[in-house]
């Protein structure tokens, strides 16, 4: 769902600038979107269609510009394939409140550009970067600057529930906790993004 919601918000902000792509830590591989999943795709205007699971691997890792997870313990696990991408991997959620910090702070300058300069990214986006490339390689060190500025109030809060094999109920637990990380990182996207040029490689 993350994949597809966020592969299909990024194209209308940038097409063909922004690749993003799943694997599953404990992945069955192959098997296609749950039916459930499915429609929530769909209703926000994803393509559910053509999806294969697969296992997470250090290859997938290698050239990945930022990591994306479910739930902290998702996190562990990628660190464990390459512990060289503690600083590009976080959880979808803490990852949205870590933007949100960063445009509350107005913290887009980039060195020798002054706060008062740099304004608020809702009103102001920031065109001091060449191209999305480089404003999205260097987003996940801008995140984790403000990470002890988006501390969960419960950990629990960095998670999103895993609904496979559950109740309806689960799906739409899963819902209102991973759209509202979607949305504001797509917000962000589309508030920063340098026209005419490429963003970057994700999972």
């Amino acid at each position: 769902m993350a994949e597809r919601l966020l592969q299909a918000g990024l194209d209308q902000v940038l097409p063909g600038g922004f690749k993003v792509r799943s694997a599953g830590t404990r992945a069955m591989v192959g098997d296609p979107i749950q039916p459930l999943s499915a429609e929530i795709i769909t209703a926000y205007g994803g393509n559910a269609l053509h999806f294969a699971a697969r296992q997470l691997t250090p290859g997938i890792l290698r050239d990945t510009d930022l990591v994306l997870t479910m739930s902290t313990a998702h996190r562990g696990e990628v660190l464990k394939l390459d512990p060289s991408l503690l600083k590009r991997t976080f959880t979808i959620r803490e990852f949205a409140r870590m933007l949100e910090v960063l445009e509350e702070r107005g913290d887009q300058q980039r060195p020798g550009r002054t706060r008062r300069e740099a304004g608020t990214p809702s009103s102001y986006p920031d065109k001091s970067y060449p191209d999305n490339k480089q404003l999205w390689r260097d987003l996940p060190t801008r995140a984790a600057s403000v990470r002890h500025l988006a501390l969960a109030a419960d950990p629990k809060d960095n998670d999103v529930v895993d609904p496979y094999r559950r109740s309806a109920d689960y799906y739409s637990r899963m819902e209102d906790e991973l759209a509202p990380a979607i949305q504001t990182i797509l917000r962000y996207a589309r508030v920063n993004a340098v026209a005419g040029e490429p963003a970057t490689r994700g999972h």
